[in-house]
């Protein structure tokens, strides 16, 4: 009955999301409150939720203070020059500016931290497809694909989890895993490139003439919001494109959201550049090596950030105060999302979910649990967390893989399959900064990705077959 139950909660909330019946926030604490009701635990409710936001607590620490810190960081013009190189490569060209998306989210998921990528992407590539009138779910969508085959880095956390929960090390599991992932990355590369080619069919591409140099061009794109205006881009259709439009500047009233990248900005600090590049150097290395708690971390390089940066007391709080949207719908999501995960675990919904698709693999399929493994990962990772995954189900996959001869380093790297789709699960905080800073609606994102992501997915587990690594 459980079982039924947990299924049910899930597929209403994706239905009510997808369908915009309702918010996520509403979703995430309405939808679980009332499936605790309908389970005879509706007693137990609060406990689960404390449980539920005791657990998440950190995370939502973490990714308030992260929201400031990387904010003060694109305020003072640290990813500036990353925000040029990617302009020069796509050239206001669509099927460029997509494929230098994922090439960028690729790029700085390297941290190992999925929240970092989407704020640094976003915030660097929003301007442009604002600019341009181009879908921002496909910036979204492919971001997060990009950084879910990137989140399997040793540090990243899904290889660390599954190297604790099989008692293996982490360097054997991921380095055999790294041609499959590469095949799983060159085809988020090949799916931006045809979904930018549809953009460029659907749009066609901008040409910004009579500039005299590049600078100029970038000017015109990442200084929308500058006090002389940029010159109206010319749209003319390119590759036979004819699907065009003769004003395409992508803003509908609202540019000041474009003036994020302006060159000439008065939050940039150029003569405090490689300070804040040293201090962001040594933030990740440190988080890398876990020298501190990742929530003190970025609390204390918040702190050094801005007292550094902007040492007069209104300039803090004006910076601050320009990214408290952000830290406010982002942790209002973490801790909705808290209900929901809450629920599922206290209930035992999980548990019995986990335990069915487990029992309903065939006997027959035992001497093939690494490939079964790597097929559950897909909807397993989507509705729980790392942690229940790695923890809770891997092991007993793992056990009843060994029966059949399977040894747990496959097992192991099978269970990595599924993170390009996990990436965009309800339950993955670093989604809701995704989608929060480029405005779009999380239904229309989950609607978009879960296919392409699903089919990444299985890219990589057919490389890993071909290439005996699973």
């Amino acid at each position: 009955m459980l079982t039924i139950l947990g299924f049910a909660m899930i597929a209403t909330f994706l239905v009510l999301i997808m369908t915009k019946k309702m918010s996520p926030i509403a979703a995430l604490v309405l939808i679980p409150a009332l499936f605790c009701v309908a389970v005879g635990k509706g007693a137990h409710l609060g406990d689960y939720v404390i449980d539920g936001v005791s657990s998440l607590a950190p995370t939502a620490a973490m990714l308030m203070f992260a929201i400031v810190y990387f904010g003060v960081m694109i305020d003072v013009g640290l990813f500036d020059p990353v925000v040029r190189a990617i302009l020069r490569f796509c050239k206001a060209d669509p099927m460029r500016v997509v494929v230098g998306t994922a090439v960028l989210a690729a790029i700085v998921s390297l941290d190992g931290d999925g929240s970092t990528t989407f704020m640094i992407t976003v915030s660097a590539m929003y301007p442009l497809y604002k600019r341009l009138g181009m879908s921002l779910v496909v910036m979204t969508g492919v971001a997060a694909m990009a950084n879910g085959v990137m989140n399997t880095v040793p540090w990243g956390g899904p290889t660390a989890r599954a190297a604790t929960a099989l008692k293996l090390d982490a360097a054997d599991i991921f380095v055999p895993m790294i041609p499959a992932l590469l095949v799983g990355l060159l085809g988020v590369l090949g799916l931006a490139y045809v979904l930018g080619l549809r953009e460029r069919r659907r749009l066609g591409a901008l040409r910004i003439e009579d500039e005299e140099s590049v600078g100029a061009k970038e000017a015109v794109l990442v200084g929308a919001g500058a006090a002389a205006g940029p010159a109206r881009p010319r749209k003319r259709p390119v590759g036979g494109g004819t699907d065009h439009v003769d004003r395409v500047d992508g803003v509908d009233g609202d540019e000041d959201l474009l003036k994020g990248l302006d060159p000439d900005r008065p939050t940039l600090r150029p003569r405090l550049y490689w300070f804040n590049a040293l201090l962001t150097g040594v933030l990740l290395t440190a988080m890398i090596l876990e020298l501190l708690p990742i929530p003190v971390l970025f609390l204390l390089g918040a702190a050094l950030a801005l007292s550094v940066n902007y040492p007069r007391l209104p300039d803090q709080k004006a910076r601050i105060a320009a990214h408290a949207d952000n830290v406010l719908n982002v942790s209002g999501m973490v801790f909705a999302a808290a209900v929901f995960t809450g629920v599922l675990q206290g209930t035992g919904m999980v548990d019995h979910m986990a335990g069915w698709l487990v029992d309903t693999v065939p006997e027959g399929l035992g001497p093939h649990m690494a490939l079964v493994t790597g097929v559950l990962s897909l909807p397993l990772t989507y509705f729980m967390s790392n942690d229940g995954f790695y923890f809770g189900v891997l092991p007993v996959l793992a056990e009843a893989g060994a029966a059949h001869g399977v040894t747990p380093l496959e097992m192991a790297r099978a269970s990595l399959v599924g993170q390009p789709l996990h990436m965009s699960s309800p339950l993955v905080p670093a989604v809701y900064v995704l989608v929060g800073m480029a405005r779009v609606e999380f239904g229309d994102h989950t609607r978009f990705v879960v296919k392409w992501a699903a089919l990444t997915c299985l890219l990589i587990l057919a490389a890993g077959i071909l290439f005996g690594t699973i």
